[in-house]
């Protein structure tokens, strides 16, 4: 599918600063993790119910199944449970879960023999870690062009390889070296894959307006 043609911006609902809102520190996070590295139960719940909803989307944007993604959760939780006193707050604990709940679902699926990526689509076969473009970059056309209810469907119907590359990169922030390390493929395979993701979300999200109304002159 050619998916070249410039995209006509639609109005976001709202501003849109970015593809997605990250979450920002939550009161009483720090607390919380200290008292549940003790074996408080009621910290543990409370960092669950400060961070379900974002682990839960992720599960969901990566899976695309609701079902799978209820029991993803589930599962990041409970090894969050058995592995809390492994973190050190070199980095924000939003982040360290975010991470541990990306590495949970990529070890399900390769469980289930799924591919995570087409190795078939590098830009440069032969020489997959130099590409000559360098499709990584922020895409402006993307970047609060769209209501997040559209963009949120659209990544939900992209093809799983695409899906999950995008994510990754435009919606965790993980670097190109990382997501290649994660899965197993090269960085100019997931730049490739990202470049791809945009082209598919820009046809995706490309304006059609509805027909009009015929006049009198043209019945």
């Amino acid at each position: 599918m050619n998916c070249e043609g410039q995209m006509t911006q639609v109005t976001p609902a709202r501003p849109n600063p970015g593809l997605f809102q990250r979450n920002q520190p939550i009161a009483g996070e720090a607390e919380a993790i200290e008292a549940a590295k003790r074996g408080d139960a009621d910290a543990f719940a409370k960092l669950y119910n400060m961070h379900k909803r974002r682990v839960y989307t992720i599960c969901l944007r990566m899976l695309g199944n609701v079902s799978a993604a209820e029991d993803m959760t589930q599962n990041a939780f409970l090894h969050l449970f058995r592995k809390i006193n492994s973190f050190r707050g070199e980095s924000a604990f939003s982040t360290w879960l975010h991470r541990l709940t990306v590495n949970l679902v990529l070890m399900q699926l390769r469980k289930k023999g799924l591919n995570l990526v087409s190795l078939d689509e590098t830009i440069n076969p032969g020489d997959d870690d130099t590409p000559k473009r360098d499709f990584g970059s922020r895409d402006p056309v993307l970047t609060g062009s769209v209501d997040r209810v559209a963009l949120e469907r659209a990544v939900a119907a992209l093809p799983p390889g695409y899906r999950m590359v995008f994510v990754l990169h435009d919606v965790e922030g993980f670097e190109h070296n990382e997501i290649a390390s994660m899965l197993d493929c090269s960085t100019g395979n997931s730049k490739s894959q990202l470049h791809k993701a945009r082209l598919k979300l820009r046809e995706m999200l490309r304006y059609k307006p509805q027909p009009t109304a015929p006049t009198e002159s043209a019945k």
